[in-house]
């Protein structure tokens, strides 16, 4: 697939909500159609939004059978201002050594290591590419 400029997809003045230590909130659809949504920790590296999940949660499962998602941000300083993306899945990649979730936990618990880890847990990086926005405020 072919790099798309993002900057045309996420508009200039929102581009700080993604960077923010806002969570997203990200909705996918279950095996049944029936949506299902929840918060996440998140980084964006200028080109996809990408959160961590473990092989064993519902968001998994769903991003596996159906890669569209919407997600939305809600800006710290001003609950009337947020951003939604709509984007597809475009990759999946595992996290051995837990070092995305290790940079996620220093962004938003200021921890070198996530606190949450359980044995057996596998983590996967979700690499969302944003499709079109909605936004106020």
């Amino acid at each position: 697939m072919a790099a798309r400029d993002q900057s045309r997809i996420i508009p200039e003045d929102y581009q700080d909500l993604l960077d923010t230590t806002a969570l997203v909130h990200v909705a996918t659809l279950g095996p049944q159609g029936e949506p299902q949504s929840n918060p996440v920790w998140f980084d964006w590296d200028g080109e996809h939004v990408k959160f961590s999940q473990t092989k064993t949660r519902q968001k998994y499962r769903n991003v596996m059978r159906e890669p569209k998602i919407a997600m939305s941000v809600v800006d710290p300083e001003n609950p009337y201002r947020y951003l939604e993306i709509r984007g597809t899945v475009e990759g999946i990649e595992e996290d051995p050594d837990n070092a995305f979730i290790n940079a996620m936990a220093r962004k938003y618990l200021g921890m070198d290591e996530y606190p949450y880890h359980q044995p057996g847990d596998e983590r996967v990086i979700v690499y969302v590419r944003p499709q079109h926005t909605t936004h106020m405020g």
